[in-house]
């Protein structure tokens, strides 16, 4: 493998092709049926499905068969299989993931951008989607063709793209299962839907929190009466919210008090996170916009590394129940809904974190208000599974050759769903999980951007990967698939 020609194919296809593809793309407010339920009249969903299959259909990859799946009722999928290469296996098998739906617009943009405008300032390419998760798809199939450049040998590969990640996935379970046989047995999965703690190296995931919450209310009034009338006799809804939130969360210090909602970090992972710190030093809070003065939640730097990966955390991300302060009136008001985001340690399960919240939440009522938690999600996190020494050669090899370093390990706060189904159903593969969101990038937020450079190296490194993974095929290291494909459905995933 040229290394050199690998970079310069990777690059000149970027700047070319996968760019002005990206820009288009975000111009499509194709938002995750969660924050669109009219999704299917809209229309956007299919208009970035299209996009994306255009693009595809009019690469140079030989045998390549590619549909749109759609099962009735569910959004579509982009399932694409390239047959083995150049001598490579066709019984072994490399999924490459991605999505392509978006989150909300979310305000604060500045004045000249927005979330579907897109806008290249240097090496940042801003708008909604372009690196959570747009160019996945892009750059999946970039890494197959520039090994194919060379005449380089690749096994069989099956690149999925999801169109419900950011509302939890809940579809994935039905294509993967609808998809069974055409997919096989996966021995290594490539998932570009992550994160990176700097642009100078190639990062991978060794870890996603889980996730449980939902909309929480309280009530105390059929309606909203006069407060200077009611205060003092009718409890506040909003300081009831704040009284049953302190049963879960130290409001001193962020810690969340419910032992059953905590895990046991492994060793392996505290060496990592020790290590990230020491590389990023303050990148490690200071790639968020805090205010001037403010400081973050512990001194040390691999605890907050931890925090962000390893510890659970509760964040109230929506009210409903207050009127904006231009129309808030002296009225005591009936009820306080909050929306909770609490991200679990990743081996914590789902489903039992949510219960003890649920419990937790809505017993013993103070003053006899009616107290209810909306569950929406309670989902599982992921730990990796020791990474075979092939792929962690390959891994540092790909990040030594196109970045100039080694590669790094760290956990992510946020959850890929579809890892934790397919850790589930394929005990016996590799996953190498890495993506572009670094410092700034803000996903999910204001101002959110691609590094492009950050892009380009990503997909050069998978090429390069993709590479090993035949010479380890060939050598009989990657056939520790230990399950089929289909069968049992899983329950509910949390969105990233």
């Amino acid at each position: 493998m040229d290394s050199r020609k690998i970079e310069q194919f990777v690059a000149a296809k970027w700047d070319e092709e996968i760019v002005p593809q990206l820009v288009e793309y975000i111009r499509i407010p194709n938002k995750s049926p969660m924050f669109d339920a009219d999704w299917v009249a809209h229309g956007y969903m299919d208009a970035a499905v299209a996009l994306m299959e255009k693009w595809a259909r009019a690469q140079t990859i030989p045998g390549m068969v590619l549909e749109v799946v759609r099962l009735e009722g569910r959004t579509p999928l982009i399932f694409i299989e390239i047959p083995a290469s150049n001598g490579g296996s066709d019984e072994d098998c490399i999924i490459l993931y991605g999505h392509l739906d978006k989150q909300p617009e979310m305000t604060g943009w500045d004045d000249d951008l927005g979330p579907w405008k897109p806008v290249i300032k240097g090496d940042r390419l801003y708008g909604r989607g372009g690196a959570d998760d747009g160019y996945a798809i892009f750059g999946s199939l970039t890494a197959i063709m520039a090994l194919q450049e060379q005449g380089l040998p690749h096994s069989r590969c099956v690149v999925l793209i999801e169109a419900c990640e950011e509302s939890g996935s809940y579809d994935l379970p039905a294509y993967v299962d609808h998809l069974a046989a055409r997919i096989g047995k996966p021995s290594l999965v490539v998932c570009l839907d992550s994160g990176c703690g700097n642009y100078e190296q190639l990062w991978c995931t060794t870890s996603l929190r889980g996730l449980a919450g939902g909309n929480f209310t309280v009530k105390v009034l059929d309606e909203g009466v006069h407060s200077g009338d009611a205060s003092g006799i009718v409890p506040s809804s909003f300081r009831l919210v704040r009284q049953l939130l302190s049963r879960i969360e130290d409001e001193d210090t962020g810690r969340i008090l419910l032992d059953g909602l905590h895990a046991e970090i492994p060793a392996e992972r505290q060496a990592q996170a020790k290590e990230a710190a020491r590389v990023l030093d303050t990148a490690v809070f200071d790639k968020f916009p805090l205010l001037p003065g403010m400081t973050p939640m512990a001194s040390e730097l691999n605890e907050l590394v931890l925090n962000r990966t390893w510890r659970p955390a509760l964040s109230v991300t929506g009210v409903d129940g207050m009127p904006p302060l231009s129309s808030a009136g002296n009225v005591l008001r009936p009820f306080t809904s909050v929306k909770l985001s609490l991200r679990l340690p990743p081996t914590l399960d789902g489903r039992k974190a949510g219960d003890l919240l649920k419990h937790e939440l809505e017993r013993d009522p103070p003053n006899g208000a009616q107290v209810m938690l909306d569950l929406e999600k309670a989902s599982t996190g992921w730990n990796a599974p020791a990474m075979s020494p092939w792929l962690e050669q390959a891994i540092d090899t790909g990040s030594r050759e196109f970045f100039g370093q080694p590669a790094m390990y760290m956990g992510e706060g946020g959850t890929i769903p579809f890892m934790g189904m397919l850790g589930e159903k394929f005990p016996g593969a590799q996953f190498m999980i890495t993506g572009v969101l670094g410092p700034h990038s803000n996903a999910h937020g204001p101002n959110e951007f691609l590094h492009i450079p950050m892009g380009k190296r990503v997909t050069a490194c998978v090429s390069r990967v993709i590479a090993a993974h035949h010479e380890a095929s060939q050598r009989g290291e990657t056939r520790g698939v230990a399950a089929v494909a289909g069968g049992e459905q899983h329950g509910d995933h949390g969105c990233c």
